[in-house]
Order: structure tokens, then sequence, then C-alpha cells
């Protein structure tokens, strides 16, 4: 059974006649005979059934009718769909930093102007976000890592940097007042709250961690969360210490409710990154939206 035989069986029904469905679909009787015959034969079924002076369509043929006009539907949908002939819809995969403190910064804006464009923006680890991106679950993906995943183009788009957070105690303002603040005594002598594997912070965090030379299993590791909220909340009740994106503790900071230290810029420094497969052909408007990001966030990146 192919698209071509049930567009046959659809045209004998609705003209009631072999010699008129092939005048409208342009092609010969015998070939139309043809394929009412093979999908006959597949399904073990009579579908049509015709004398010189009656044409009547079995209910088996009426319901191969309604089942090959849902199905020849949704073949046209799906055509239009990625053809870009029906809505504009961007699918995108973003981490946890992109999603809760870029996006909501370029969407809107983006949004007034191009009002015909739709997201469908699901939230993972940057880890599960490349995946997807590989197995073309999305359009793009904006994530806080780099893999040597050959089949795609990770395209820089973002400069952040790592910074330490500690929560606002005596201790920690004395350090933050006589500028006595020592890294390596207080990751030795403070529990630390880290980022799940799968995290770009994580990642970059660990990375760092190896630089200074101080292995994760040289720390105290309060706990491993996935969701960077979390964590903050957590460092602002006095859990511990937690190495983060500077981006991500913007409001925090300004509401006094965290203490934020600098890390070393040569090292602490980590990128973000749009990616897509290299394979893949993107749409016009897909293309826009990369170039509204780059945009806008070198704007932002100026702002701080």
């Amino acid at each position: 059974m192919d698209f071509k035989q049930l567009h046959s069986f659809i045209s004998v029904v609705r003209c009631r006649s072999f010699t008129e469905a092939a005048e409208e679909l342009g092609i010969s009787q015998p070939t139309i005979s043809t394929h009412i015959r093979i999908l006959e034969e597949e399904l073990n079924s009579r579908l049509i059934v015709r004398t010189a002076k009656s044409f009547e369509v079995t209910p088996r043929g009426m319901e191969l009718f309604e089942c090959a006009q849902n199905i020849l539907k949704l073949r046209d949908d799906m055509v239009s769909r990625w053809n870009g002939h029906g809505s504009k819809v961007i699918r995108l995969g973003v981490s946890t930093i992109p999603s809760a403190y870029i996006l909501p910064e370029v969407l809107p804006t983006f949004g007034k102007s191009h009002d015909d464009i739709y997201f469908v923006v699901t939230q993972s680890d940057s880890r599960g976000i490349i995946d997807a991106v590989h197995k073309g679950s999305y359009d793009l993906g904006l994530v806080g890592m780099k893999t040597d995943d050959e089949q795609l183009v990770f395209k820089k788009f973002y400069q952040d940097h790592l910074v330490l957070i500690a929560p606002v105690t005596d201790y920690f303002l004395e350090m933050k007042d006589t500028g006595s603040f020592s890294l390596e005594k207080v990751l030795q002598e403070q529990p630390v709250i880290l980022r799940e594997q799968g995290s770009g912070t994580g990642k970059s965090a660990s990375a760092f961690l190896e630089k200074i030379g101080i292995p994760e299993d040289k720390l105290h590791i309060a706990a491993r969360i996935n969701d960077q909220e979390a964590i903050k909340n957590l460092v602002a009740g006095g859990l511990g210490v937690s190495i983060v994106s500077e981006k991500a503790v913007h409001d925090y900071i300004d509401a006094k409710r965290l203490l934020q230290f600098e890390l070393p810029g040569h090292i602490a420094g980590r990128e973000f990154y749009i990616i897509y497969h290299k394979d893949f052909i993107l749409k016009d408007y897909v293309c826009e939206f990369i170039k509204y990001l780059e945009h806008c966030l070198i704007s932002i990146m100026k702002s701080y």
C-alpha cells in the first residue's frame, strides 16, 4: 500500500467512476484499476463492486475511504509543517541558565516584531539538549557546554563567568569587608553544593576546580541539585557555598540575599552555545532568530 494507491482509491470513490478518477489524477484508467486491485489483494477485501449498470462501495471500502483521507491529510500536514507553509514554529531545547535568565530578556521583543513565529520550548540539562538536537528533536538548542559531536554546529553566543556564592553571615561579610577572601580556604572548610553532572554549569565548575588543583573528591559536597533556584535558596539558607554562573545570581545579589565572590577571570569564564544539526537545512525564520539572538545578547553583555 502506498500514497498513490490511496489517492486513486479516494478519487474513484469520490467520482464514482474509474474513468473520471483517471482524468482527475492525470493517469491512465488501467493504472487506476491496478491500484484498486493491489489494495483489495493486500487487504483481502472487496472494496468496490461495479457492473455495467451500477457502482457500489462496500462497507470495508467506506472504512478504507475514511482512513485513507486521514492518512493523506496527516501526510500533507507534516509536509506543510516541515516546509514552512503552515505556522512558523521553532522547536527550542534550552538548558537551565538560558531558559531562566536569557530567553525572558530576548523572546518578548522578538515576539512583538515576529507575531507569526511560535516557540515550543523544552528545558533540560545541557547534555540532554545536545543529545536531543543530534536526534532532530529540536531545531535549535541553547546550552552551556560543548562536546565533540561532529554532527552538530556549536556557535558561541554568550560569555559568562563563574562566581562563588555564600550566605549573608558575619563570617562571609567580614571576608567581603576586609578583602580576606581565600577561595582555597572556603572550599576546604565549607560544605559545597554542586549542580548535577549533566548540566553545563556543573561541567564548568568541575573544570574550574581541576584547574585550581582542588578535585571534587577533596570537597565536602553537601548536595548535588539539578535546579539552579534551589541551589540559590539552599546557599541563602546556610547549607553551604556554591559555584554558579554570575548570570544566574544577579537577582539574589541585588536583593542582598547572597554574597558573591569573584573567581580568577582567566579560568572562570564559560560560554553558552547555539547548537543545530549540520545536516539539517534551517528555515529562513530560524536563521533570523539566530541572528536576532546574537545581536541582543551582545547588547546584554555590554550592559553588565
